[in-house]
């Protein structure tokens, strides 16, 4: 009762017991059950941090846990992969469109000498699928990658297309050291402005963790439009990334020791052990008994007096396969990717639930392809490309760059290819769509099946009518 309550009931009593009666059946009736403090919600932990300030002093040993768990638990390193194949796959095509058909092959051609080649990767290793490959791969292990553009001139990289190359780096090469930097607050090695965006990051000269060491590593602020910050958001505010196994860890290591500890216990179930039993008060012998260390089909061994074999009953293993089941559905659900994928178990599988769980996970895929691979590692690597073009003397000329996804794998062709023609003839698609839905490019498609039409009518061959589905 609040000093208003205690007032009105003071002058009036009839009118304060309704307000305090009032107010109890609200808080009765008016609540969250999820909310309250008691015995079902013990342990739940709910603190009130901002976005970033969740994983603020944990990403370190987040990723390093994530890690270890890809390097050493299958089912991580196959969601890893899953992930990977499905958001990159061959690669994230871009193509160029542009009205100038003069300039439009010169943009083309420096995106094929520089773009699409080893000239792109500061080491010379990776051509642009590879390291978008590698991209998300790290965002799935340590939540977020940096790339880092680095000029290039004539005595580092004359032969390059274009005076530029990339470097990727890890969230550990970030210089944690560093808390400030004029004005602006400097947390986790991320340089942050007066208006919250970024403005820099402070990278150490060579990884933490690296095996050889120079000379003492040292930090370098670089300029946000130099880095490519990739890392998936989940929440306003956010600005940093955490691993993609976080929400499936306690599970996932969980489920593995349950695993290793089930195949300790077939071993154990597949051995054989005998104890001999020492009836009334006979003395054990020196000899008796030998050979039974290593009992074989067939094998003949004394027993001494007084001694009666009694064989051991090792234990059975049960329900492995309903547990093992169970656990992988919520990890595949918390990582968001289907089961049959995490666990490669097609047994119970038809073209229906195929479809059904394929649909609901490309929708996710299509979401990180955009959020992620393009939105972010694309739009970067446009602007860098286009910086580049101006440094060699082409900035003025106009186009536009597409991305094409990887090609959607179909479950059962037969149905779903003509069910495309259709949904083109019936006006509800265009063939573009449906070519780029299926990780094709349109433009490089119409160039092919015009150069096919020539080469056949050069050759004197019929061209044979389109077919449709019957």
């Amino acid at each position: 009762m609040n000093v208003i309550d205690r007032v009105i009931g003071y002058f009036s009593p009839e009118v304060g017991l309704r307000r305090v009666t009032a107010r109890a059946q609200a808080s009765a009736v008016m609540n969250y059950d999820a909310a309250s403090r008691g015995r079902r919600t013990y342990g739940w932990k709910a603190p009130a941090t901002a976005a970033d300030a969740a994983a603020f002093g944990s990403r370190e040993r987040l990723r390093q846990i994530s890690r270890d768990m890809i390097r050493n638990r299958a089912y991580a390193a196959r969601a890893r992969d899953v992930v990977v194949a499905n958001v990159v796959g061959e690669g994230i095509i871009p193509s160029i469109r542009s009205d100038n058909a003069n300039a439009k092959p010169v943009v083309e051609e420096l995106m094929r000498r520089h773009l699409l080649s080893n000239d792109i990767d500061s080491l010379g290793e990776y051509d642009l699928q590879e390291m978008q490959q590698i991209c998300m791969a790290t965002v799935f292990s340590d939540g977020e990658v940096f790339l880092r553009r680095r000029a290039r001139n004539a005595r580092f990289g004359a032969a390059l297309a274009l005076p530029y190359q990339v470097e990727l780096l890890e969230a550990d090469c970030l210089d944690t050291t560093v808390q400030s930097n004029g004005a602006n607050l400097v947390i986790e090695g991320v340089e942050y402005g007066p208006t919250g965006a970024i403005e820099a990051y402070h990278f150490l000269s060579e990884h933490p963790g690296a095996v050889r060491h120079g000379d003492t590593p040292t930090s370098t602020r670089v300029h946000w439009s130099d880095v490519i910050h990739v890392r998936r958001f989940d929440r306003p505010g956010q600005l940093r990334g955490v691993p993609w196994l976080a929400p499936v860890m306690m599970t996932l290591g969980e489920l593995s020791d349950y695993q290793e500890a089930q195949i300790l216990k077939q071993r154990m179930s597949s051995l054989m052990a005998i104890m001999l039993k020492w009836v009334g008060g006979s003395q054990k012998g020196t000899t008796g008994g030998k050979g039974l260390e290593e009992l074989a089909p067939g094998a003949v061994v004394e027993l001494p007096d007084g001694a009666e074999p009694v064989t051991v009953n090792p234990p059975t293993v049960e329900g492995y396969s309903d547990f093992m089941k169970q656990g992988l559905r919520a990890i595949a659900a918390g990582i968001g990717v289907t089961y049959e994928s995490l666990a490669v178990d097609l047994e119970k599988v038809n073209f229906s639930s195929g479809r059904l769980g394929r649909n609901e996970m490309d929708r996710l895929v299509r979401m990180w392809q955009r959020g992620l691979m393009i939105a972010q590692f694309g739009a970067g690597m446009e602007r860098w490309f286009r910086d580049g073009l101006r440094l060699v003397g082409h900035g003025g000329i106009p186009f536009t760059m597409d991305w094409t996804p990887p090609r959607r794998i179909l479950v059962d062709p037969t149905k779903e290819i003509p069910a495309m023609i259709e949904e083109i003839d019936a006006g509800l698609n265009s063939r573009q769509g449906v070519q780029r839905e299926l990780g094709r490019d349109p433009d490089r498609i119409r160039e092919e099946r015009v150069k096919d039409q020539q080469a056949d009518k050069d050759d004197g061959l019929s061209i044979p009518p389109a077919a449709k589905p019957g």
